[in-house]
């Protein structure tokens, strides 16, 4: 099976401690985020969990314990955008994470590492040109480290009109003319351009519209083919296979303005405060009332061995 990290909270940059500790205890609790005493149980056993997903704005903390990881097939994620602290307020210096991609990728493999670029907004600050010249740089500075580069243009989600009501979607015009270039610039550095959840209008310019955390990516980062159980995506547009998150939301101190996970500052101040790094939850502990279920958990890998031919 696969647990993901990253779609609820940062993990790696905030709760490294805690997800160490998870995995030498050998499980996890996690609440359901609509209903407060539903708990579901998951071993943390290379045995049971084939990969797990890792999606992260700094992935620098996790690694002193990269060796409790060893046994686990992992796919990362590292989040790098041109923004300043105007936009996120909270995440580390942009050379120093660049810098951590690269000793990343020495850990585990180009192949299970992947450069998010999003999400893309455009604004008097941030021009479109302002973008193409830091997706340039970087994409520069990520060269031999990765194949993948994900970009995807801002969602106007409730909770990011309301925290970020400045913010505007980037025009079709506009968003052809940025992905059509990036294509370009990341093709000159050896990645591949994967729009997120945005259709497949930048296919005939060579993106790779199949999704951006799918099945066939797991797979390359692990090197073995998975049988997976069928599931609905979260949303129509989104290829993507996701499920099992044990993050939390409200959550991510990062407290990126346009970020869909957390409500409000100050409900991450209160998860903060109630974050326990010996609790099996991420935020809190067992409540009276709670009902636990044990996770359906078994291997997806397929036994039979295959030649790439």
């Amino acid at each position: 099976m696969i647990i993901n990290t990253g779609q609820r909270t940062d993990i790696p940059a905030f709760y490294a401690d805690w997800l160490a500790g998870r995995l030498r205890e050998g499980f996890v609790c996690v609440r359901n985020p609509y209903d407060l005493h539903q708990v579901t149980r998951y071993r943390l056993d290379p045995s049971v969990v084939d990969v797990i997903g890792f999606c992260s704005k700094n992935p620098a903390p996790m690694f002193p314990y990269m060796d409790l990881l060893k046994d686990y097939g992992q796919f990362w994620y590292v989040t790098i955008t041109p923004y300043g602290r105007d936009i996120e307020p909270n995440v580390p210096d942009k050379h120093k994470i660049l810098k951590d991609f690269r000793l990343l990728s020495e850990m585990v493999g180009r192949q299970a590492v992947g450069w998010r670029y999003d999400p893309i907004f455009v604004s008097e600050r941030y021009t479109s040109e302002y973008h193409l010249k830091a997706f340039a740089q970087m994409a520069g500075a990520l060269e031999g480290a990765t194949d993948t580069v994900v970009i995807s243009f801002i969602d106007l989600y409730r909770k990011v009109r309301r925290n970020f009501p400045e913010a505007r979607e980037v025009p079709r015009p506009m968003a052809l003319h940025l992905g059509k270039e990036m294509i370009r610039i990341a093709g000159q550095h050896g990645m591949t351009v994967r729009p997120c959840a945005e259709g497949d209008f930048l296919a005939p310019y060579g993106a790779d519209c199949s999704g951006c955390m799918t099945v066939e990516m797991y797979e390359r980062a692990i090197g073995r083919r998975l049988i997976v159980p069928r599931r609905k995506p979260n949303r129509a547009e989104c290829a993507c296979y996701i499920a099992c998150d044990i993050g939390a939301y409200d959550s991510c101190p990062h407290l990126c303005r346009y970020c869909y996970a957390n409500n409000d500052p100050a409900l991450v101040k209160a998860a903060l405060q109630a974050h326990d790094p010996a609790s099996p939850f991420l935020v809190g502990n067992y409540m009276e009332g709670d009902r636990i279920h044990e996770a359906d958990q078994r291997s997806w890998v397929d036994p039979q061995l295959y030649l790439d031919l």
